[in-house]
């Protein structure tokens, strides 16, 4: 399957936020703990050239543990501050106004030079589709200012959010790049759900998902579908999934997309544990 997704509203956001970056004096950028290089729209960097950077790692509850360390030292040993948080718990917020100080000291240090105090900082939020930037500006306001959905492409429009005296935030859609260069990349978003399922073939992603992971975290299915025995190749555990869930068409056929979106959806929510898909490269 041909991982790809790029829908014409996305131009027109991307347009949007090389107006609006020059109003901003951070971008904060939510990326998914789970893939976070992958999860980095390469088009971010170029846009917000010279402007600070804060790196959050949302969903963080949902990788693993040790690999969210491993993580945030990578992104220190290239310069950029990153924090690990989970938007819908609210775990992690309470640190992010100590890291925008941190990373816009120069631009506060400026200010007071010129007799400005209290100036919040402006700060854009970005990051891909369904990567829960609207959750975490609802957090972290702590009242729903924007609109939320699970599914890629609810936020439109742009808001302004005042968060108290030191921090004022531009919500912008979530917008991916034209072409993914590496379809593991596409594929990997894909498995998070960035990627609308609408278009996607539910029993090959299943499958590839089943692929990528076996290597990674050998027991986490046939732990949680009880699936005793080895089976040799991907088609052979979806089929056992399927069996294991009851996913049977009229009379006995197996129902394989019913079981590939329970397997998916598994993944998604955490009910598979705490998995990583990505190691930092050596």
């Amino acid at each position: 399957m041909n991982y790809q997704w790029y829908p014409g509203h996305m131009t027109k956001a991307k347009r949007m936020m090389q107006e609006d970056i020059k109003l901003i004096d951070l971008i904060i950028e939510l990326v998914d703990a789970r893939i976070p290089l992958s999860s980095r729209n390469p088009d971010i960097d170029q846009l917000g050239a010279g402007k600070a950077r804060l790196i959050l790692l949302n969903k963080s509850d949902l990788a693993d543990g040790k690999r969210n360390q491993e993580w945030l030292s990578y992104f220190a040993s290239k310069g950029i501050k990153a924090l690990e948080i989970n938007s819908q718990k609210g775990t992690g917020l309470k640190a992010i106004q100590a890291a925008v100080n941190e990373v816009c000291k120069e631009k506060i240090e400026r200010d007071l030079k010129r007799g400005i105090k209290n100036r919040p900082v402006r700060t854009m939020v970005v990051g891909i589709p369904n990567v829960g930037k609207s959750t975490f500006i609802n957090s972290y306001a702590g009242k729903a200012c924007t609109k939320t959905g699970n599914k890629p492409g609810v936020t439109k429009g742009k808001q302004w959010i005042r968060l108290g005296k030191g921090l004022e935030l531009l919500d912008t859609p979530g917008i991916l790049w034209p072409k993914f260069e590496d379809q593991s990349v596409g594929m990997k978003l894909a498995f998070i759900g960035s990627i609308n399922d609408e278009i996607l073939i539910s029993e090959e992603l299943a499958t590839d998902f089943i692929s990528y992971i076996a290597p990674l975290y050998p027991k986490a299915i046939l732990t949680r579908y009880e699936i005793e025995e080895e089976l040799d190749g991907p088609v052979k555990i979806l089929e056992a999934i399927a069996k294991k869930r009851g996913c049977y068409k009229k009379g006995q056929e197996l129902d394989y997309e019913k079981a590939a979106m329970i397997l998916m959806d598994d993944f998604r929510s955490g009910k598979l544990g705490r998995i990583s898909l990505e190691t930092i490269p050596q």
